[in-house]
């Protein structure tokens, strides 16, 4: 049996091209930061060079302290000026990104019909940005945040995607059964590999990210609107509630 559902964030719930997007962030970030005399083109080496730091961060430290140590090697004298910078240009330019993404009325829907129901709703969200910044894109794609029972961010998170250890983080930190739990997903690389613990996969393939260039066949997958089908037919018993 269903109790605990995980959901990916970006171009899952919330539709988006990613090099699009990461364009557009990285665009508003350089244009925040100017006035402090940074240079863009080495601002943006540093923080592609923390992200790797928290991708390879082994546990024991958050990927926050992870993320702003990396930053360090570029920023020594004023690393803390660089992160109140970056919290509040999340409050405020990161916004802008919204119209960088897309939208899915059923990202809300599902999430709402699987709550009525008592299950668990987590938003397996890649670590590598703060809260504010978690918040914003699931507020983006229309979620209720008090419908979700864990979302992971930098601040909470010792793993990163696509190691395994982030699954069993969250699995240790919300005391779940894996073969109880259903992770759904658009990379192939980062989140089917849940399968390994035990835990059921769906690959939603609107956005659908596979560099591995791998059979998708072997994952339960479709669009959106196709995994409410699924979940009707796996958790309710019946085709599921009509939506379209």
């Amino acid at each position: 049996m269903i109790k605990t559902i995980l959901f990916d964030l970006d171009g899952t719930l919330l539709p988006m091209d990613q090099d699009k997007f990461v364009e557009s962030y990285f665009r508003l970030l350089v244009k925040r930061m100017l006035p402090l005399g940074i240079d863009g083109k080495e601002l943006i080496n540093a923080i592609w060079h923390g992200t790797k730091a928290m991708v390879l961060n082994d546990g024991k430290k958050t990927n926050r302290d992870v993320f702003w140590e990396d930053i360090k090697t570029y920023y020594k004298d004023y690393s803390k000026e660089l992160e109140n910078e970056l919290n509040d240009f999340y409050k405020v330019d990161f916004q802008e990104s919204k119209k960088y993404c897309g939208f899915n009325k059923y990202a809300k829907i599902i999430i709402s019909e699987i709550k009525k129901r008592g299950l668990q709703v987590i938003i397996a969200t890649n670590p590598i940005f703060p809260y504010f910044a978690t918040e914003s894109r699931m507020k983006w794609a229309g979620i209720n945040l008090k419908d979700i029972d864990l979302y992971t961010a930098y601040e909470s998170s010792s793993y990163s995607k696509p190691n395994i250890k982030y699954y069993e983080e969250i699995i240790k930190k919300m005391n779940l059964n894996p073969e109880e739990c259903l992770m759904v997903g658009n990379d192939v690389d980062e989140d089917m590999i849940a399968e390994k613990l035990g835990m059921k996969v769906y690959l939603v393939t609107d956005c659908l990210i596979n560099k591995s260039n791998k059979d998708i066949n072997v994952y339960p997958n479709g669009s959106l609107i196709d995994f409410y089908e699924y979940l009707g037919k796996l958790i309710f018993k019946n085709n599921g509630p009509e939506i379209l």
